[in-house]
């Protein structure tokens, strides 16, 4: 069976948002949506991430070190780092764990 929804692209901007795409055995799909200057908090991630910005500008802080990661980007990191982001316009972003 196919499946076509607009959850993704209805997700609000209202401070930190977290939609669950999808989940299977190996595969977690999480969208996140953060409203300018929300952050989402310290924490760590339980498997190796794939993150896709698909709209905004964000500041990703990670292991001391800080990137600005903006609309169309691709950045991935360890399981178990402890990260932390901060938009710096409404964004979106995937993760793919």
């Amino acid at each position: 069976m196919y499946t076509i929804n607009n959850e993704i692209n209805d997700q609000t901007y209202n401070q930190l948002q977290v939609l669950k795409v999808q989940k299977t055995d190996r595969l977690e799909v999480l969208s996140i949506s953060l409203e300018k200057d929300a952050v989402f908090p310290e924490h760590i991630s339980p498997s190796d991430v794939q993150l896709i910005i698909l709209t905004g500008n964000m500041v990703f802080h990670i292991k001391g070190e800080t990137f600005q990661l903006k609309q169309g980007q691709h950045f991935s990191f360890a399981k178990d780092e402890k990260h932390w982001v901060k938009a710096i316009e409404n964004s979106k972003f995937l993760i793919i764990r």
